[in-house]
């Protein structure tokens, strides 16, 4: 299938992935913007398309995926008081309330407690590390590292749990 007679397909479409969003969002003009992100999602890899397969059903996968992590980006999201306004922030708030920061303080304390084997990497992963940096530096196999940081967490939550 040539380029041309993909994105014909694809943009002929759009009425179906937009009734189809319109299940998803429940909103004429969220679905619309749905749909409009799906078939650009879809034009962009097109190489990704096999010929021959269900291009309806190829559609749908990338519309669900995309409103999913839409809405995962949206549930992140904190309301916080501002003098002037209400405004939205991605993430974490920045202020913390005397609680959090004993909290917080705690689960340091905890993590210090702990062999050098699971602290570190633990504590690379919480600096943001990915699992295969982390291997890299450590000089140990991915599966140790995974490993090591799911034990980690296990007795973080056992320790507070107890507590």
């Amino acid at each position: 299938m040539t380029a041309f007679e993909f994105n014909t397909r694809v943009i002929d479409l759009n009425d179906f992935i937009t009734g189809f969003a319109l299940k998803y969002t429940r909103d004429e003009d969220l679905a619309k913007d749905l749909a409009q992100e799906t078939i650009l999602k879809a034009l962009s890899n097109r190489e990704k398309f096999t010929t021959n397969t269900n291009l309806k059903g190829w559609l749908k996968v990338i519309l669900k995926n995309t409103f999913i992590n839409s809405y995962r980006k949206k549930s992140n999201q904190v309301i916080s008081y501002n003098s002037d306004d209400y405004k939205v922030m991605v993430g974490d708030m920045d202020d913390y309330k005397p609680d959090d920061m004993l909290m917080t303080d705690h689960i340091q304390s905890l993590i210090d407690e702990l062999p050098e084997f699971l602290q570190t990497p633990f504590m690379m992963h919480v600096d943001g590390f990915k699992y295969h940096e982390i291997a890299e530096q450590l000089d140990l196999p991915l599966g140790t590292v995974k490993s090591r940081i799911h034990q980690t967490r296990k007795v973080l939550s056992n320790q507070i749990s107890h507590d």
